[in-house]
């Protein structure tokens, strides 16, 4: 699988957005029969929204995010306590869950989402980030796939989490004003003429969602509509 790993790096270094980043990951996960992955990078601060890069059924992303779910997963809270990646859902968790823990699970399942692979992301503060693949496949289908390649996809988690926290989540700076990552980046889908409905399809979440960052960014910058905000970063961006 040396290729599929390369062509990886080599997509990684030549993408600039979520979408990029987030066709590079499906296509290598593919490529090992993973249906699924997600990368959650995860706020110190308790009160910022976290963000996701994934090709969970978007139904189930848009409910964990906007439930902020990532405040009650389990295998989110094993991955804030220990660095080594691990499996869940096969059978022999040690998870003790609670009746709000267990109807998570239960909803996951509805999509699809049944046991994974989860990979801890830390830095000297402690935990930033965690990638997993997951799949609703047969159970020991999926554990002779995540032990035959655990190495190659530890490397490719560490390896989407520089980069996205390079390009991606820095908060931006427009006209001196901070934006959130997720304001930024609709606005610049905005720029490009798409709608909040095609945004909302791009990014993997509602257009009233969409709307809603549009009218921070907005209020942010202190104009009056969106075109104007618009005008604002071509105005701001380098040629």
């Amino acid at each position: 699988m040396h290729h599929v790993f390369q062509k990886f790096v080599d997509r990684l270094n030549e993408s600039h957005d979520a979408v990029a980043f987030h066709q590079a990951m499906a296509d290598a996960a593919a490529a090992f029969d993973l249906s699924c992955f997600a990368y959650l990078s995860m706020p110190r601060d308790g009160r910022t929204a976290a963000a996701l890069i994934s090709s969970y059924p978007p139904g189930w992303t848009e409910r964990y995010l906007r439930e902020h779910y990532e405040r009650l997963d389990p295998v989110i809270a094993l991955a804030h306590s220990q660095t080594d990646p691990f499996m869940w859902g096969l059978g022999s968790d040690h998870f003790e869950l609670t009746e709000l823990q267990q109807r998570l699970f239960d909803e996951a399942s509805e999509f699809g989402i049944r046991c994974g692979l989860t990979i801890p992301l830390q830095d000297g503060r402690g935990p930033v980030a965690a990638v997993t693949f997951a799949s609703d496949s047969r159970r020991e289908v999926f554990r002779r796939t995540i032990e035959s390649n655990s190495r190659v996809l530890q490397l490719m988690a560490i390896d989407l989490h520089a980069h996205a926290r390079r390009k991606l989540w820095r908060d931006p700076v427009l006209n001196s004003v901070r934006l959130s990552p997720r304001e930024f980046e609709c606005l610049q889908w905005a720029a490009k003429g798409k709608s909040a409905w095609a945004i909302g399809q791009i990014l993997q979440i509602s257009r009233r969602t969409v709307a809603f960052h549009l009218d921070n960014a907005r209020a942010k910058l202190g104009v009056q509509n969106l075109r104007q905000a618009v005008a604002l970063l071509v105005a701001t961006s380098p040629s």
